[in-house]
């Protein structure tokens, strides 16, 4: 059987896809790259908001008239929508046989086999408290970075998250499975590994904490870079701070999601951190790590979010001055505290004004802290073609800054030292250090 994976989502989805492919090809299936010519299509899903959830729905309209013509024999929904939205998938898309939530993936060719053989859908939504997959040896697509799931789940139960009933409660795996799966990633040529959680400052395995784990994958042999994401505020450790200031290859780049700026909605957030707190560790962060790159979450609009309330967030955003932030509405999700305690009052059109006023914020602070750039000689990691121009590359930093530069003989996974010389408000440009320092010319002694 032929299967086609589309992934929606996060970087976990990401990660799954990898979990899916491995587990699909023990058993003979064949991934394959072209969907017409798949006999089944598996939709990796993301619950996290509205849009997410519609832009699945659009995808399963598409897929209608190939079922219907009987070019597609199965068509399943994974991950996160599938569990949340178990009940309500079957009648809202009648053409999917099968539906499978984030701990299940080992059922999955059981699953098709037994779409394959009745005309009823198949489910399979358990949530485990011990799965974490590390018996499986992700298939992972060629590349640069590599991501590793190093637990699941999560305890926070923030008030306008899925996630706690999505993907259960949190599991760590052990360290020595991270490692030797670290060790495979670095043998297979990637140069940058990733860590993954819903809440990575959590990890806890047999008297190791988060802090631990960094330093032992830090010391894996021949591993350039080492990211993480996404830690939580209120149980950062500080030891981990030292760590990436003694470490070169943990990059100076810490995701630290905000979300909102003012105590009470923060507390109706369910977030356990103050706005004092918050800024108190961002001056910590900046005080042990004084080049670190930060970015950040927000939400707008979140339930009984007055103008008041939205100006703490204003503030606070001015005050940190982050390199970057990912700016959402809030979007009320269905099996979540805040959708059974408290009303989605904001109305969409004040959302959308917040969502603006922030966007125009952070536009001119990335791009002041990315002008602060210019002139500075950086190690950028290549990762791909530039979009607008093929006869340049793309490539990170060490903070996670995209540059844009020309080089004929580099490649992708190579480092280079790029000479900043322009800042926009997402990139820098650049050129090599070779090319862009000029030596004066010696003649005679002179």
């Amino acid at each position: 059987m032929k299967v086609y994976l589309e992934t929606y989502g996060c970087q976990m989805n990401e990660y799954d896809s990898e979990l899916i492919r491995s587990i699909l090809t023990s058993q003979n299936y064949e991934l394959v790259q072209a969907k017409d010519s798949a006999d089944v299509v598996l939709l990796n899903t993301c619950a996290i908001r509205e849009n997410a959830h519609q832009k699945i729905y659009h995808r399963l309209d598409e897929l209608k008239g190939q079922k219907r013509r009987g070019e597609i024999q199965v068509v399943g929904v994974l991950g996160c929508m599938a569990q949340n939205l178990r009940k309500d998938l079957p009648q809202a898309a009648p053409i999917v046989d099968l539906v499978a939530g984030p701990d299940s993936y080992k059922r999955l060719p059981h699953l098709i086999e037994a779409a394959l053989d009745r005309d009823t859908v198949g489910f399979d939504f358990s949530l485990s408290e011990f799965e974490t997959y590390s018996d499986i040896a992700p298939e992972r697509v060629p590349g640069v970075n590599a991501w590793i799931a190093i637990m699941r789940g999560c305890d926070n139960f923030c008030t306008f998250c899925v996630v706690p009933y999505t993907r259960g409660r949190e599991r760590s795996r052990s360290p020595e499975s991270i490692v030797n799966e670290a060790n495979s990633i670095v043998a297979q040529g990637f140069k940058q590994i990733t860590l993954l959680g819903q809440n990575v400052n959590s990890y806890a395995h047999d008297g190791s904490d988060f802090a631990d784990l960094m330093e032992h994958v830090a010391k894996v042999p021949g591993l350039p870079r080492v990211r993480f994401t996404s830690p939580h505020p209120k149980d950062f450790p500080r030891k981990l701070l030292h760590l990436i200031s003694e470490y070169p290859n943990l990059c100076n780049h810490i995701h630290l999601p905000l979300q909102a700026g003012n105590d009470a909605v923060l507390e109706r957030m369910n977030r356990t951190y103050t706005k004092k707190e918050f800024l108190d560790l961002v001056d910590e962060i900046r005080t042990i790590i004084p080049d670190v790159s930060l970015t950040t979450d927000v939400i707008c609009g979140f339930c009984g979010e007055s103008d008041d309330d939205f100006a703490d967030t204003v503030e606070v955003m001015e005050r940190v001055e982050f390199d970057s932030a990912f700016i959402f509405k809030y979007s009320e999700r269905k099996n979540t505290i805040a959708s059974r305690k408290y009303p989605d009052d904001v109305p969409d059109e004040v959302k959308t004004e917040r969502v603006m006023q922030l966007n125009a914020l952070q536009r001119g602070i990335s791009r002041k802290r990315n002008q602060a750039e210019v002139g500075k000689t950086l190690e950028v990691l290549i990762e791909t073609k530039s979009k607008k121009n093929d006869k340049e590359w793309l490539g990170r930093s060490d903070q996670n800054k995209g540059v844009v530069f020309s080089a004929a003989q580099k490649k992708p996974g190579d480092f280079a030292k790029v000479l900043i010389t322009e800042a926009s408000t997402n990139t820098l440009r650049g050129k090599l250090v070779n090319e862009a320092i000029h030596l004066p010319i010696v003649v005679n002694g002179h």
